[in-house]
């Protein structure tokens, strides 16, 4: 998503967000959490008052919050039912944001290289995680800025960290991110349009899903000059 600041300049948002298996709504969950920081940011975009700092990172958690638990209670249910993880890169001309509450992960490049911005997070067990629903979810948000714009984002859950990560390093597998951002920056404009499918064709191909048996949510935002 592009929004314009008040300045004009371009503002690219991309949020990612995974319901939890045991969540009686975690997917609906995970879709009121992307629409409510995709609403947040849209009108902290227009009133001009913007700056891409753990502040701002802390109140998209908390608008996330208050509109999940919101709609928890209108329709009687707890909370947890509607437990997500969240990722969001918020990216101008004037640097870049990037948050995390549970696990997936993001890379980018700003100038030199793809990295792990965050190193995705797992609760106190194996195979469990944080969500913005917690109540801790303030307390173990993670973030991390960068002076310079992104020029390449790739944000995913965690059915994609084991063929997008080396997890012992917590470093990119470059081979993996390579093609779809040469892809990206060759497609002309009535290629583009192909691309989602192609990305649904590969996530759903064999290969990827002898690797992983989970979900599998996998963002790209390439910054063409």
């Amino acid at each position: 998503m592009v929004d314009r600041l008040a300045d004009g300049q371009p503002l690219l948002s991309v949020f990612v967000a995974d319901g939890a298996g045991s969540a009686a709504k975690g997917g609906e969950g995970a879709e009121l959490a992307i629409e409510a920081a995709a609403a947040f940011i849209a009108k902290k975009a227009k009133q001009g008052e913007f700056g891409l700092s753990d502040v701002l990172a802390t109140d998209i958690v908390l608008a996330i919050r208050e509109r999940i638990y919101a709609v928890a209670e209108a329709e009687k249910l707890k909370a947890r039912d509607c437990a997500c993880t969240f990722l969001g890169v918020l990216s101008a001309a004037a640097g870049t944001l990037v948050l995390q509450v549970g696990d997936g992960g993001v890379v980018l490049d700003t100038g030199a290289g793809l990295e792990v911005a965050v190193v995705p997070m797992s609760g106190e067990y194996a195979n469990m995680t944080h969500f913005v629903t917690d109540e801790d979810a303030v307390t173990v948000l993670a973030t991390k800025t960068y002076p310079d714009r992104a020029l390449k984002v790739a944000a995913f859950t965690d059915g994609i960290q084991r063929l997008a990560l080396n997890l012992a390093t917590n470093t990119p597998h470059e081979p993996f991110f390579a093609p779809f951002f040469n892809g990206m920056a060759k497609a002309n404009a009535a290629q583009e349009d192909q691309l989602q499918g192609l990305l649904v064709k590969f996530l759903n191909s064999p290969p990827v899903n002898e690797r992983t048996d989970d979900d599998k949510t996998f963002a790209l935002a390439l910054w063409m000059s």
